[in-house]
């Protein structure tokens, strides 16, 4: 099969590639995937809307429209959603509101595109009317997860009318848009067996993603898909230099924030919140992280005195997270100015301090030639185990990307390697649940370098179950830890 991972979507876009050479943070791939070459590329239309009231469904619908446009021709979500909230200012309640319309309809591109190719004669054009019936389809469809739809249906086909009327760039397809959602409600039973008998929309993602997953994970496949078409948990870590999980518990029940402990500094929120306004964050006591990310730096088994290196760092999650375990010489590093002020962001705001440098690590013309005694290598992947919280990225990703990726990531682990003492420890960490990203590429790097595998967790797979048990709440990372030989 060709690899054209949004043909399944009706609009034709250039393919997504990442260069980083040192940014495989499991959040930053993602991003980096649709937006290192295309974000320079306009739609057909920008936002612009006349007679609308900016705290209306009708204005989030027209944004979030926009957002998921900038998507189909290749730009990652969060910078789409940027470029929309600069283009418009929204207020917090619709900038809110943009954001989740967004990225519900991103999770359900599959299956709200089989049903316009049932209901229409052809792609409706231009690229902002085509993303308008995704999103109003995909809030009357609904989300897997959901208790109950986020609007009543006859508030979604008026308001996504009024978006049409409001903007000169669709204004002539009122009456269609009214049509295609009426006829959705009138025939839904019908239209959606229809479509669900399309893998791509059944599961909503392209085809060439499910047969892979199938492949890799015959009996796990449908759960993994599943997975990741649901909102996530907001996970923090609390900071043990500032606070301990028991005493952050009391302080989230004293203001009657439900929650429960998922992992040694792990704290799951019972419903996600503006990060800004979680207690403490702006303090430093707790960070956003996943669980799984959350095993990298005790992994690493730093002691105090050791010098460290946090190979592609960016945006420094796991950076924080290594100085809050001990007073170590830690030195971050990662490709990307923009996102190195990330790093220096978050340290701040934990009041920790690192050595930050801009250089790739494919090459060591950044490093002081002293070896390290321990190094996270959060390499470049696809970002497939971290897709419930990036869902463009099935649409952005190729079938190939995989393979490209495996062959950067290999040539960073190599250099790494003669950058770390005889005896130190190596973490090598990926955020994809594909083979050739994870286990292959672990057992690859330690025949060519006769490195020793020491206990690590694998390959986690983001499975969705009982949300009290702590090992169904993280995403899809794989972890392999290496022992260099005293003797070489």
């Amino acid at each position: 099969m060709q690899d054209q991972p949004r043909k399944t979507l009706g609009r034709p876009a250039k393919p997504a590639r990442s260069t980083n050479a040192a940014s495989g943070n499991a959040h930053g791939s993602t991003a980096r995937a649709g937006s290192t070459s295309r974000d320079s590329n306009k739609p057909q239309v920008e936002f612009e809307t006349v007679e609308v009231k900016t705290d209306s469904l009708a204005f989030s619908l027209v944004g979030a429209a926009q957002a998921v446009a900038y998507v189909l021709e290749g730009t990652a979500l969060p910078q789409a959603l940027t470029r929309v909230f600069t283009q418009t200012n929204p207020l917090p309640q619709a900038r809110g509101a943009i954001q989740d319309i967004a990225y519900r309809t991103m999770r359900q591109v599959g299956r709200v595109d089989a049903l316009l190719k049932i209901m229409t004669n052809k792609t409706p054009e231009p690229a902002l009317l085509y993303s308008l019936l995704c999103c109003a389809l995909t809030l009357l469809v609904g989300n897997e997860g959901d208790e109950e739809k986020a609007y009543e249906e006859f508030v979604v086909v008026d308001q996504a009318v009024n978006a049409a009327t409001s903007s000169p760039h669709m204004v002539f397809a009122k009456g269609m848009v009214n049509a295609v959602l009426r006829r959705y409600l009138r025939e839904k039973d019908e239209l959606l067996k229809l479509v669900m008998k399309q893998p791509a929309a059944a599961w909503n993602y392209p085809q060439w993603w499910v047969d892979q997953c199938k492949a890799a994970y015959p009996q796990d496949w449908q759960a993994i898909l599943s997975c990741g078409n649901h909102a996530p948990p907001l996970t923090l870590r609390v900071n043990q230099r500032a606070s301990t999980v028991a005493a952050y518990l009391e302080l989230l029940a004293s203001q009657q924030i439900g929650a429960s402990q998922i992992g040694p500094f792990a704290v799951r929120l019972d419903r996600p919140m503006p990060v800004l306004n979680i207690p403490g964050f702006e303090a430093g006591v707790v960070s956003v992280q996943d669980a799984a990310a959350q095993l990298a730096a005790p992994l690493l088994d730093v002691q105090a005195g050791m010098r460290v290196l946090d190979a592609c760092a960016a945006p420094g999650g796991k950076t924080g997270h290594l100085l809050e375990l001990a007073d170590i010489e830690l030195t971050a590093v990662d490709t990307d100015p923009a996102r190195i002020q990330r790093i220096h962001e978050n340290l701040a705001r934990l009041k920790l301090f690192a050595t930050i440098k801009e250089g790739d690590a494919t090459r060591n013309n950044w490093w002081d030639s002293q070896p390290y005694d321990r190094i996270l290598a959060d390499v470049p992947c696809t970002a497939s185990g971290v897709v419930r919280r990036h869902p463009d990225s099935r649409w952005l990703r190729r079938k190939t990307d995989a393979a490209q990726l495996a062959a950067l990531s290999a040539r960073i682990l190599d250099n790494l390697w003669r950058m770390l003492k005889p005896g130190g420890k190596m973490l090598m960490v990926t955020c994809s649940i594909w083979p050739l990203e994870s286990e292959a590429q672990a057992a690859a790097f330690a025949t060519r370098n006769g490195a020793e595998r020491l206990d690590a967790p694998g390959q986690l797979l983001p499975i969705m179950g009982n949300t009290s048990e702590s090992n169904n709440e993280h995403d899809g990372l794989f972890y392999a830890l290496f022992q260099k030989p005293l003797q070489n």
